[in-house]
């Protein structure tokens, strides 16, 4: 890619997607502009990637073709109205925060400049993300496959419109945390068969990681593969039933939808 890559914020997910870049070599760590307020966290990423770094987020902006703006959603409209006279109609403007709207970013830095909204989530940090990708008018589709092969780099990508951003936040963006809840939950059912504990934590996530992973790749239905594990009379159909019986499914498709419904309303 002949682009120059710039972040304004250097926390985690900024993080994870600078060591994707480097690690995938999408471009030179030299082409990386990086900016934070706090001087100790940007010499921590320095001396990790050899990137250009800064405390002014002007600088980032006046010398990079692709700005990813990384900070927390409360102070978003505060950075870009600090830095939108520095952003022409060639430069990208890709967002990663939860309840920024397309709209509400143009309305501050303007309706005909290049936007990019995107939603990764936290496996990013151990290149295995999965981000959702949606663009304004004004970005052409090779200026979206650019911005795709970043996301690519730390894990994997996909096109999706505007308004299943809110969908993508359930099942991809918060997921995680659900994820993580049930290999604890696993976890402690085998501490409490004589298990240790830092056993029942690999074997809970490595089953997890497995299993996905099958998903991905086999093609098969989830359904189906659940049941080649499910022998008669055998011990996963016991477990798999007493799960009906708790409301495994209920219970996940109602956090899914009031996850789906608290992003609809900060979108507001």
């Amino acid at each position: 890619m002949n682009k120059t890559i710039g972040f304004i914020g250097s926390g985690n997910m900024a993080k994870a997607m600078i060591g994707g870049i480097v690690k995938s070599k999408l471009v030179p760590s030299n082409k990386i502009n990086v900016s934070d307020l706090n001087q100790d966290t940007l010499n921590k990423v320095n001396a990790e990637f050899n990137v250009n770094t800064s405390t002014d987020s002007r600088d980032v902006v006046e010398k990079s073709d692709i700005v990813i703006v990384a900070v927390k959603p409360n102070v978003y409209d505060l950075v870009l109205e600090s830095v939108k006279d520095l952003i022409d109609n060639n430069k990208i403007i890709v967002t990663i925060a939860a309840g920024k709207t397309i709209a509400s970013i143009e309305n501050i830095i303007g309706n005909d400049k290049k936007i990019v909204r995107t939603m990764p989530n936290t496996p990013a940090l151990v290149n295995e993300g999965m981000s959702a990708l949606c663009k304004n008018k004004n970005i052409s589709n090779d200026e979206l496959d650019t911005v795709k092969s970043i996301f690519d780099s730390f894990g994997k990508s996909e096109v999706v419109s505007e308004n299943m951003i809110d969908a993508v936040i359930g099942v991809s963006g918060s997921a995680p945390a659900y994820v993580f809840m049930f290999i604890e939950a696993m976890a402690d059912a085998a501490v409490s068969a004589g298990m240790s504990r830092p056993q029942a934590y690999k074997f809970a996530s490595q089953a997890v990681m497995g299993s996905a992973k099958m998903v991905l790749e086999s093609g098969k239905h989830p359904g189906e593969l659940k049941d080649m594990v499910c022998s008669p009379g055998g011990t996963t159909i016991e477990a798999v039933k007493t799960l009906e019986e708790k409301g495994l499914r209920n219970a996940v498709i109602k956090a899914m939808e009031n996850c789906i419904k608290k992003s609809q309303e900060m979108n507001k």
